[in-house]
């Protein structure tokens, strides 16, 4: 449709390690790498993106979070608005602007508001059960006063029309196999050394210790396989978030401690894990560990996948979308027992076998150059769109 490269803003709440802004990194990488002119912009409390775009990219200068979520987000809001107006009235606007979240989508629907840029597009990666009227609102409105709504899931995709009334067209997610890719013996064991680890099997479980992961879950799960397999060891990972998940990491240390499970020891809660030692880290792995209960998609299902490991997630969309028996264990996330039982039927080696092809198979028809020519076409459709109102308007 447009004979020149697009000119696209990208916008996302945070510069840390979670999902969301992986995602909008490594689409951004990917428009960059066909050709287009992007900008990834960004709120950043200090120290930059935890992985180097290859695509231009502005940050913001907030402060940390010191208090409550509402405000928090009242706060990171009014940043990017402040921020933004000067952006738009560049000589050469943007042709797209894109948020990922409700935060960035809120600011933009403001400038939109006060006729600043012509509208914006949204991405709904997942959408949250806010008790807050204010947040709710807050999020209903970063999605509904969107040109055009994205999703990653048809599980969202529903989602969205029955809690907001938006159609939504479902984009492609990706992985970046280049990055992730399995590890010898002699990496894995190096790996292993370097972080301090010595379990037999070896379970990762990735995005700390939050509600929403079921941590918990897994944990019990986890005391459970050890009666089977005592040299096991459960190893999380991550845990950077906007929100505060303190009361449920104190139930988390306490359910530990009456299983049994010494922290430090047969569990292992690294944190976040810099950027270059996750890939790491998840081919040295035996299996990825990952009965969450809400996820936009689960990109570090294919990581996993793409790292030749085995992989235990829930039989729930949006994993269920894209995944079958085939290629990972689906348990029942809500069921200590099921999720204990499928870590241990996971690393039968006949399965794990088994499963590599498979679960390669499923990595190759997600890259990140299929999903950026994806959205190129949904942003063309969405100018051509715009263009025949204001050509409709101008008549």
């Amino acid at each position: 449709m447009f004979e020149r490269p697009l000119r696209i803003a990208l916008y996302t709440y945070a510069t840390q390690p979670r999902g969301g802004v992986a995602h909008t990194i490594e689409l951004g990488n990917a428009l960059h790498d066909l050709g287009h002119d992007v900008v990834l912009h960004a709120l950043d409390e200090g120290g930059g993106f935890f992985r180097t775009p290859r695509c231009s990219i502005r940050t913001i200068a907030v402060a940390a979070h010191g208090g409550d979520i509402t405000s928090f987000v009242r706060a990171r809001i009014a940043a990017y608005v402040t921020e933004l107006d000067a952006d738009t009235r560049e000589e050469k606007p943007f042709d797209i602007h894109h948020a990922h979240d409700g935060i960035s989508g809120s600011a933009l629907a403001t400038l939109a508001e006060r006729g600043r840029i012509a509208g914006f597009v949204r991405t709904v990666h997942h959408a949250d059960d806010f008790r807050d009227p204010v947040l709710a609102a807050i999020q209903a409105r970063s999605i509904v006063a969107a040109r055009a709504c994205y999703v990653v899931s048809d599980c969202w995709r529903d989602d969205v029309r029955a809690r907001f009334g938006m159609d939504a067209t479902r984009v492609t997610n990706g992985v970046d196999a280049v990055r992730f890719v399995p590890a010898d013996g002699a990496e894995r064991a190096r790996t292993r050394r370097r972080f301090g680890l010595a379990g037999e099997p070896l379970l990762l479980s990735i995005g700390g210790i939050e509600a929403r992961k079921n941590t918990l879950g897994t944990l019990e799960a986890f005391a459970r396989v050890r009666e089977r397999r005592p040299n096991a060891q459960l190893v999380i990972a991550g845990g950077a978030s906007v929100f505060d998940h303190s009361s449920y990491r104190r139930a988390f240390a306490a359910r530990a401690e009456e299983l049994g499970l010494e922290l430090g020891s047969s569990v292992i809660v690294l944190g976040v894990v810099a950027d270059a030692e996750m890939p790491r880290l998840v081919a040295a792995s035996d299996a990825l560990v990952f009965p969450s209960l809400t996820e936009g998609f689960g990109l570090v299902v294919l990581e996993a996948l793409a790292c030749d490991i085995a992989v235990i997630t829930s039989a729930i969309a949006p994993f269920t979308e894209y995944l079958t028996d085939r290629e990972a264990e689906l348990v029942d996330p809500h069921a200590s027992e099921a999720i204990a039982a499928g870590i241990l039927a996971a690393l039968e080696p006949a399965t794990r076998a088994r499963r590599i092809a498979a679960g390669r198979a499923v990595v190759e028809r997600y890259a990140w150059a299929t999903s950026a020519r994806t959205h190129v076409a949904r942003y063309e459709e969405t100018i051509g769109a715009g263009n025949t109102v204001r050509g409709a308007l101008a008549r």
